[in-house]
């Protein structure tokens, strides 16, 4: 077990001043493309019509929002259009009773035992490690103590990437040797964390493909210890998903919640896909929380997920 010392000067994230975050329409500039292109720019004020609901039904496909999600959004716009409201409104109320129910922030209880363990999980490359990166410097942000716990002791240098987010952030990493048991390490990041009245454990985990039984038993093995630890404690169990995976993001999900119980997602990378319509897709089929969008690089990129600000992101050339 190993940490760091704060480094001094500009090296730190924590002594730089954060740069403004794009705003989120420019950064869903691909999604936007994806979904709509214009469409109902195109159409105006005129009445949906067969030729508009065929037009956008294949958009939404190729988008990845998946048949259940497209063909509710399509029977909807059919059943009111006639209603006399301008279609691009008829589309935005729909898409954000989808989107809606899934919009819950990740809560950190004051008063819960602590640490609170964030234990990160999803295939390989998702971007656990750097969402665990760009999560730690959020959450010191609203003045928690954060520690990290490099649990993927199987790639070669996943702990040495933990170290620089953990230095940028300033905060410590607890870490094993190569091809330590996972559930050790992170057992022995939950004493140092309650030993020294941190606040929040975040835990990385080994990526690890979701149709293979071995390494999602190994999950539920570090469940086991974390309630080992302390039965008070509930882990809460984060799912990274790449936004570009399509539907196969989908049956991630559903694999990953039926083997460890997932509480929340995060979509990455959905600033480099025309498939971000996969948000919906798993809000309607699965209806987990969606913590928060990637959207870039920046530790400010990763943000919490709003319908409405998503949805008018998607919609900006369309009115």
């Amino acid at each position: 077990m190993f940490g760091f010392k704060k480094k001094t000067g500009p090296q730190s994230a924590a002594d730089s001043p954060a740069p403004t975050p794009a705003p989120l329409a420019e950064r869903l500039q691909r999604a936007r493309a994806g979904l709509f292109g214009g469409l109902f720019r195109r159409l105006g004020q005129q009445a949906i019509n067969p030729q508009t609901l065929e037009a956008l039904e294949d958009r939404l496909i190729s988008a990845d929002l998946g048949l259940k999600t497209t063909d509710q959004i399509i029977g909807l716009l059919k059943a009111e259009a006639n209603g006399g409201a301008a279609p691009l409104a008829k589309l935005k109320a729909l898409l954000h009773s989808v989107l809606a129910p899934v919009e819950r922030p990740l809560l950190i209880p004051a008063a819960a035992a602590k640490p609170c363990l964030i234990l990160v999980v999803g295939v390989n490359g998702v971007g656990k490690t750097t969402t665990i990166g760009k999560l730690a410097a959020r959450l010191r942000g609203e003045g928690k103590r954060v520690m990290l716990a490099a649990g993927d002791t199987f790639r070669a240098a996943a702990s040495e990437q933990l170290q620089i987010w953990g230095e940028r952030n300033a905060v410590k990493v607890v870490a094993g040797g190569h091809g330590s048991d996972a559930a050790a390490v992170i057992f022995d990041g939950l004493a140092s964390a309650r030993a020294n009245g941190v606040d929040v454990l975040i835990a990385d985990t080994a990526g690890r493909l979701h149709n293979k039984d071995g390494l999602m038993q190994e999950l539920q093995k570090i469940r086991r210890t974390a309630h080992k630890f302390d039965p008070a404690l509930k882990a809460r169990v984060l799912l990274v998903l790449d936004a570009g995976a399509g539907q196969n993001a989908l049956t991630q999900a559903r694999r990953f919640h039926q083997a460890i119980g997932v509480s929340g997602i995060v979509l990455t990378k959905l600033d480099g896909t025309a498939k971000g319509g996969i948000a919906f897709a798993l809000a309607d089929e699965l209806g987990l929380p969606l913590h928060f969008i990637g959207v870039g690089e920046q530790a400010a990129d990763l943000r919490p997920f709003n319908a409405a600000d998503f949805i008018d992101a998607l919609l900006a050339d369309e009115a």
